[in-house]
């Protein structure tokens, strides 16, 4: 290729380039996205969407309507683990009469430090908040089960297995 020829395709190339940032200057002039400070008039206004009260419910009225069958179904979550008949463990201890019996108290089940330290008894409340993330209640249980997040699925799992034992 001789010089002249070179020539012409360099200055080709660069002024492409040349108009390719000039046009880019000028385009970032005319629609620049940056505020030039503080805005001198500014309209206020309202969604016209009252805020929602949050009614909070305690437990105790949660526990009062809770739906056994309901409770039903979410057992079959802890079916894997756990079995409802007296005695009958599994990879879990059994679940018949646990509302109101004394924690880690199944004979013949090993169960891991975290829970025989807890000592007294498995009240709802306290079954409530077990049953929400079982590795926050009792840090090191051997209980692999993540929790249940929705606390009607707790209050139903919770009266269903109290329903067993009367």
């Amino acid at each position: 290729m001789d010089t002249m020829t070179f020539t012409k395709a360099a200055a080709g190339v660069l002024g492409a380039l040349l108009v390719l940032l000039l046009s880019q200057w000028a385009a970032a002039g005319l629609y620049h996205t940056t505020g030039h400070g503080e805005a001198s008039y500014v309209i206020e206004t309202d969604s016209g969407e009252a805020e929602e009260e949050v009614v909070e419910v305690s437990f105790e009225d949660m526990m009062a309507e809770a739906d056994v069958e309901k409770g039903a179904k979410v057992f079959k979550k802890c079916s894997a683990c756990h079995k409802l008949e007296d005695g009958a463990n599994s990879t879990g201890p059994f679940l018949y009469g646990v509302v109101g019996r004394p924690v880690a108290a199944v004979a013949g089940f090993g169960y891991s430090d975290a829970l025989t330290g807890l000592g007294g008894e498995w009240t709802a409340d306290r079954l409530n908040e077990f049953l929400t993330k079982p590795s926050d209640y009792a840090s090191g249980t051997s209980m692999s089960f993540s929790g249940l997040k929705k606390i009607g699925d707790r209050v139903n799992l919770i009266a269903y297995l109290d329903s067993l034992d009367d």
